[in-house]
């Protein structure tokens, strides 16, 4: 039987940890409401991007303990993120109609936790004992509904007396990735945590990850797409598969920027800075043969890589073994220089249109924009939208997935 669940919604709550767990549990056949109260289906919420400077030793180490936290940040940072589009209306929730819920962190559970109408819908799920994953400043929703009294439970430190207070029984997050599984409450520090955060959720849920455990590996420059590499990555992390990112001119642990592209009713996208991505692998003496797919995130990133000769010549080597290749939004302008879609069907971010046609591929109009295609080993995406579809595709490629 198909799973569904809530995703308890608010203006600000944090970019990442909205959409990467939204996205990923769709791609893996979980029906997923957003739902915010004061708003309907179909209403925007505002994200934020929440992160610790570049620079902060915290966030390149990834490791935690209080003297470190308080020695060389008080605080993350916050600017602007996507517009998160809810799909269901929150007066017409009844709790009984899901198996789970999850509440993302950012700002928006500071004004959650003081609403009576949140309050009393989050108790319900508590008094069924159905599967609850909160992350971050999630956590607070949870310590006004009287959840977590009793329980293990981790969350963003400054959190942490909220939760003792509540009767929680507090675990120090060891890094930000730490997450806690407490029956069937879930509970995670940040959204590095994500992989391990989902794939306890899903199992919470009666899920079972099947097949083998792959190597995939992201094709990432500067101001990639935020989403385009955050939520596939995560997600299939989440899966089990070991997942790498590299860029050309650097090496693991460096950074590359992100962007944030966003539709706000101009004739193109608008772009914000988005998080910072920590790669994983060095670029240079890179071995295509040991991994099983390539992903070529969008954003303006493809630009300049599709300029670089060792890009191209990576990726001319794992499409000629036939590997699975899985590219969205502007990714195809590499395809395209690399002349390997000619004879291939293939769609795009619609102003990549022009690249497609005239590398000998046979044009397929994203109508609506989250339409994702398979053409043998290549699943093409138009847009971020289209993760739930881009990722399943993949999915299928690499015989990974979820059963119930």
């Amino acid at each position: 039987m198909k799973r569904r669940v809530l995703m308890l919604c608010g203006d600000y709550m944090e970019d990442q940890e909205a959409m990467v767990p939204f996205q990923a549990l769709q791609a893996f056949g979980v029906a997923v409401d957003a739902v915010c109260p004061g708003k309907k289906s179909g209403d925007i919420c505002r994200t934020a991007v929440h992160q610790l400077s570049p620079s902060h030793q915290v966030h390149e180490t990834g490791i935690y303990n209080h003297s470190t936290f308080t020695a060389f940040s008080q605080t993350y940072s916050e600017s602007r993120g996507h517009n998160f589009t809810l799909n269901a209306t929150f007066d017409d929730v009844e709790a009984d109609n899901y198996d789970g819920l999850i509440i993302p962190g950012g700002r928006a559970p500071e004004y959650l936790a003081i609403d009576a109408s949140v309050v009393d819908l989050v108790k319900k799920f508590t008094d069924s004992t159905k599967a609850i994953a909160a992350i971050c400043h999630g956590q607070l929703v949870l310590a006004a509904a009287g959840s977590v009294k009793g329980r293990r439970c981790t969350a963003y430190p400054p959190v942490g007396p909220v939760l003792v207070a509540a009767g929680a029984h507090w675990v120090e997050p060891e890094t930000m990735a730490a997450c806690v599984v407490d029956g069937n409450i879930i509970t995670g520090a940040t959204y590095e945590g994500h992989p391990e955060f989902i794939r306890a959720f899903v199992k919470a849920l009666g899920g079972n990850i099947t097949g083998p455990n792959r190597r995939v590996l992201f094709l990432c420059g500067d101001f990639m797409e935020d989403y385009e590499v955050a939520v596939p990555f995560q997600s299939l992390q989440a899966l089990g598969c070991h997942v790498d990112g590299a860029c050309p001119k650097k090496k693991a642990g460096d950074m590359c920027a992100t962007a944030v592209h966003d539709f706000e009713g101009d004739q193109t996208y608008s772009e914000k800075p988005g998080h910072n991505f920590t790669l994983t692998a060095d670029f240079e003496g890179l071995d295509a043969s040991s991994y099983d797919a390539l992903v070529i995130p969008g954003g303006r990133a493809p630009e300049y890589l599709a300029l670089d000769k060792n890009v191209i010549e990576l990726v001319k080597q794992i499409m000629e073994a036939k590997k699975p290749v899985a590219s969205i939004c502007h990714g195809q302008q590499i395809l395209a220089a690399a002349g390997v879609l000619q004879g291939r069907n293939c769609t795009a971010y619609p102003a990549v249109k022009l690249n497609v046609i005239l590398s000998g591929a046979t044009w397929l109009e994203p109508n609506p924009i989250h339409r994702c295609f398979t053409d043998g080993n290549l699943v093409t995406g138009a847009a971020w939208p289209g993760h739930p579809e881009f990722i399943s595709q993949l999915m299928a490629l690499l015989d990974v997935g979820v059963s119930f």
